[in-house]
């Protein structure tokens, strides 16, 4: 039996050819159909060159095992879960490579009400059945419809906000070439019809599968100062870049600063316990302290699950929890079938620097002095296993609490850290935190940074 390496732990991403091509791409989807017994499905796919091709695979596997298709076209990731629980079909497929190389695509798959598969059961079986391609067709196809649902989405995704409370801002944003540009347009033309005093400056604004400016993943050093000197350039009061499916979004302050998405998540999780109080807040493992700190003195309840969009939001719908962050700049709403969208954020937090008076920068500064981190370094590491077996029995000591629910997890009383396989690329993740000052942070890296670089 052949093996499918596009599946990863709760995602399809692949190099396109070998791993994934349209062949394979029909095979999943009718593993997914035969699987779940689906009767309805929408499709979506961002704006990669092979995405339309993929996603006409996916379809004619379903309509071959009778399930009825609705297309809703070029659209990001959380149109899809919009799309699967307003058209009450039985899941959601979104076909991106998000920020990965230009040569990958994939597969975001989401069940009823956009909910999370199980990667170590669904997920997994739904590969089994893929691998295996073979197949029972019912008598009678499926039918395929379109359907255009960007404006009820934006009527969604702006019912986060009171848009009257909306001040003067001019605000900078990047939608990277990928697929945001089309549907924040949609969402701006209803805020701006609803009276909103907001200036927008657009870059790199329409979809482009070439990609000019590069891949869209603002995460990436090397991206941020396109980004960060249009926003000083035009005056900003902030601004805003999207991956390539828009399903994160990353900010930069007045000066061009860029703003970790950890301390993002702080600000909406405040945001969100002062409108709720006592509700639970979903973290990730990698940094914990800032947002533990700020829950715990709003009196919520933080609670870690592993990273990952598929364990966040399972970890969101066990607990009803209000809003789940994770540092990667995944943001997590319950009132948005508890999926993360990189839409809403961006308009929470116009909406706090607005009421608040404050900037961006002001918002963060306290948080950013109390709980100085490091950002995430990545390594390229041959046997990522042995490496991170490597650094725990350097650093272990009887004070170390040590954890290994996501990776490795150390703390050292007045500083921490964070070391896990990614679950899509072959990179080892590292991210370090203090309750000191940055040189803690600085020194603590450069040791850690030194272990990796042996086994690189």
């Amino acid at each position: 039996m052949r093996v499918l390496n596009c599946f990863k732990a709760y995602d399809i991403r692949g190099r396109l050819g070998p791993e994934l091509n349209t062949d394979i791409a029909y095979d999943i989807g009718a593993a997914f159909a035969t699987f779940a017994k689906l009767k309805t499905a929408v499709i979506g796919a961002d704006c990669r060159a092979t995405s339309n091709e993929l996603k006409a695979a996916v379809i004619n596997g379903m309509l071959d095992m009778g399930v009825d298709v609705f297309d809703i076209g070029q659209c990001g990731t959380e149109e899809i879960y919009h799309a699967t629980d307003f058209l009450k079909t039985d899941c959601g497929i979104e076909i991106t490579a998000s920020h990965n190389p230009i040569d990958y695509n994939g597969m975001k798959l989401v069940g009823k009400g956009a909910r999370p598969l199980d990667p170590e059961t669904e997920f997994a079986h739904i590969r089994k059945l893929a691998e295996a391609a073979d197949f029972e067709f019912p008598g009678q196809k499926g039918r395929l419809k379109t359907r255009d649902l960007r404006a009820e989405y934006a009527k969604k995704v702006l019912s986060f906000i009171t848009p009257a409370k909306m001040a003067p801002l001019k605000i900078l944003v990047n939608a990277g070439n990928g697929t945001a540009g089309p549907t924040f347009d949609e969402i701006a033309s209803q805020l701006l019809a609803a009276n909103a005093p907001i200036e927008f400056i657009r870059m790199d604004h329409n979809p482009d599968a070439g990609f000019p400016n590069g891949i869209p993943n603002p995460l990436l050093p090397e991206n941020q100062p396109r980004t960060a000197n249009a926003v000083r350039q035009h005056g900003a009061d902030f601004g805003v870049a999207w991956d390539g499916d828009f399903d994160r979004c990353f900010f930069f302050d007045h000066s061009g600063a860029f703003i970790d998405g950890y301390y993002i998540v702080g600000l909406l999780a405040q945001q969100a316990l002062a409108s709720n109080p006592g509700a639970a807040i979903i973290h990730d493992p990698r940094m914990i302290w800032n947002t533990q700190d700020i829950v715990e003195t709003l009196g919520g309840t933080a609670i870690q699950a592993r990273t990952g969009h598929a364990f966040l939001k399972a970890a969101m719908r066990k607990h009803n929890a209000i809003y789940g962050g994770e540092m990667s700049a995944h943001h997590y709403f319950r009132d948005f079938m508890y999926c993360d969208s990189g839409m809403i954020p961006w308009l929470l937090i116009a909406e706090l620097v607005s009421t608040s008076g404050q900037s961006l920068a002001d918002l963060v500064k306290d948080r950013v002095e109390k709980f100085p981190s490091s950002g995430e370094f990545n390594f390229t590491i041959k046997d990522p296993k042995s490496a991170i077996q490597a650094v725990e029995n350097t650093l272990i000591s009887d004070g170390a609490s040590i954890s290994h629910a996501d990776g490795l997890s150390m703390g050292f009383g007045q500083w921490r850290m964070n070391l896990r396989s990614s679950s899509t690329e072959p990179l080892v993740r590292l991210n370090i935190e203090s309750r000191a000052d940055k040189s803690l942070v600085l020194e603590k890296l450069a040791l850690v940074r030194g272990m990796l670089e042996n086994h690189s």
